[in-house]
């Protein structure tokens, strides 16, 4: 492996924090009462915000799903480690082998590693597939995944595999089987004296959506009783691993992160809460996602935080927070984003960057540096600039008013993306067989 661990510096307590990383699939920036919606009910989220920090600029690293998991797990943007697109069918494309991911890091330090739920780093024919890395070859030590979403829907789902093998038919709703399956791992498997890193990925409220009725009951007689019902059924398996945490007595030695992959589909119920665009767009809607963290003794509780952070940043938060030296064989776009976390700001080298493969060809790519945004259309000769603390929605695109800062960001856009597809394999988007989406020239 390229990365060699290294014991914390001197003067860095010797008990290293355990870290849990929670991802919803599909849930917007307004699907919860802890961000503002004023009917769905996410006590557990709320709970985090309480006891940590609520991040009001949080962003995943793609508006769509594949990439930007692949983004939390390796620190650097999707083009850049090859998961350019979501692997929803046959593909070439997977998280490669190569790849350093922040599990595979710890594990050279003494941490045990496991995930449960979706995956969905691997196309279609690699799932299970010993010829391609599945995640024991990742960093896990564990796992129950799925390729995709839960199947036939969130209800009884029947394609998850455990360690290699089909678990078969199950009875429940996905949310609590995953969470279910996270705290036997903590409860029965894990080594009480070891550190613990553990990724928990729900499939709610992605479709197909099947809502519990104890949770869909809450909001009987709405016309969105469904989502909204399958967003609290996502919380409330939140809350099943955070009360396993307080009662294995680890809560206050464990950062607990949680945030979405991407945007949301208003199709389903879903809400940007007023951000323009949803899931696939590169405006806020699409990328912009919930945000919270909690760590007793490093986060200040019900602490609120408007410095921009994105997905890729727990990569290089993860190895900070236990003293080891981020990788030099490979670019990191992610920062440490303890600062962030603590409402300082945080210095990045490399700004901020998006491409979505399914975009419209008119916003194929975004750039956010400090508050100012670039979008640019698919062939990078079309721009748009938002500053965006003062117009988050988006409606005044400043490009015209402001062509010297115009012309100054997308240099800079150019270049860094020159740079992210001379370092990728391009040669997978070069030959995407997909045709081009909404009208536009290309497919990547």
């Amino acid at each position: 492996m390229p990365v060699v661990g290294a014991e914390p510096p001197a003067g860095q307590t010797k008990t290293k924090p355990n870290i849990v990383v929670v991802v919803a699939d599909d849930m917007g920036w307004g699907d919860s009462g802890t961000f503002g919606n004023d009917l769905i009910q996410t006590p557990n989220m709320d709970r985090l915000a309480a006891e940590g920090v609520k991040l009001t600029q949080c962003y995943s690293a793609c508006g769509v799903c594949s990439p930007s998991r692949s983004a939390i797990l390796t620190g650097r943007t999707p083009y850049r480690n090859g998961v350019y697109r979501h692997l929803s069918g046959k593909h070439d494309a997977h998280l490669r082998d190569s790849e350093i991911t922040f599990p595979e890091v710890l594990k050279t330090i003494g941490y045990e590693t496991c995930h449960v739920g979706k995956w969905h780093l691997l196309s279609a024919q690699q799932f299970n597939n010993p010829d391609f890395p599945q995640p024991d070859k990742q960093g896990y030590d564990y796992y129950m995944f799925t390729q995709n979403n839960a199947e036939p829907s969130h209800k009884n789902p029947d394609n998850f595999v455990r360690n290699g093998v089909p678990v078969g038919p199950t009875e429940g709703y996905s949310a609590q089987l995953v969470a279910k399956e996270a705290i036997h791992w903590l409860t029965d498997l894990h080594d009480p004296k070891k550190p613990f890193a553990m990724t928990v990925w729900f499939h709610e409220p992605h479709s197909e959506i099947a809502t519990d009725p104890r949770f869909e009951a809450l909001y009987k007689g709405h016309k969105n009783s469904k989502y909204m019902g399958n967003i609290t059924q996502m919380d409330n398996g939140l809350g099943m691993v955070l009360d396993a945490l307080d009662a294995l007595g680890v809560s206050d030695n464990t950062l607990v992160f949680f945030t979405s992959d991407n945007g949301p589909v208003p199709a389903y119920g879903g809400s940007s809460g007023g951000l323009r665009g949803n899931k696939r767009s590169q405006y806020e809607g699409g990328i912009r996602v919930p945000g919270l963290a909690r760590w007793p003794g490093k986060i200040e509780p019900g602490s609120v935080s408007d410095v921009p952070v994105i997905g890729s940043d727990l990569f290089a938060t993860t190895l900070g927070i236990v003293g080891v030296p981020l990788p030099t064989d490979r670019t990191i776009d992610g920062v440490n984003m303890l600062p962030a976390l603590q409402g300082k700001p945080v210095a990045r080298k490399i700004p901020m960057f998006w491409r979505t493969h399914v975009s419209g060809p008119n916003e194929r790519v975004a750039m956010r540096i400090g508050d100012w945004k670039i979008v640019g259309d698919e062939t990078l000769t079309q721009f748009q600039l938002y500053e965006i603390q003062q117009d988050w929605k988006e409606q005044n695109d400043l490009a015209k008013q402001m062509p010297e800062k115009t012309e100054e960001m997308k240099a800079i856009l150019i270049k860094l993306w020159a740079d992210i597809a001379a370092e990728g394999p391009h040669e997978w988007w070069e030959h995407e067989r997909q045709k081009p989406s909404k009208g536009g020239k290309l497919n990547y």
